[in-house]
């Protein structure tokens, strides 16, 4: 029976396995065995915290729309209930960006409630 000689297949995979880990620090980026534990645990973390990238960016719109109405004189909590009570349908990404770039327009729609 033929023998298989994996050598081509061998040096490809450990190629791109050390290609996907370019960029990691000290043998995570030359050594086989630690760049595969490394992207191991890359792919667990991305993984991990994609949720919690989606809630950063919320708090951070929250944040951001309390510092600007907190100058105009109003709580959040105040300033999100005359929004529902208005039926003022602006999401907060966007009353975030209103508040940062256009602070005219965001002052119009705190009179508004």
């Amino acid at each position: 029976m033929t023998r298989v000689k994996r050598g081509v297949i061998k040096n490809k995979r450990r190629k791109n396995t050390l290609v996907q880990a370019k960029g990691f620090r000290f043998g995570r980026s030359k050594k086989e065995a630690q760049a595969k534990d490394a992207l191991r645990h890359a792919g667990a973390y991305s993984f991990a915290h994609r949720k919690d990238k989606k809630a950063d960016a919320r708090s951070l719109w929250t944040v951001r729309i309390n510092a600007s109405v907190r100058a105009l004189g109003i709580s959040y909590s105040k300033f999100i209930d005359g929004l529902k009570k208005k039926n003022i349908l602006i999401d907060r990404k966007i009353l975030s960006e209103i508040a940062q770039n256009n602070p005219e327009t965001f002052e119009r729609i705190v009179k508004s409630i």
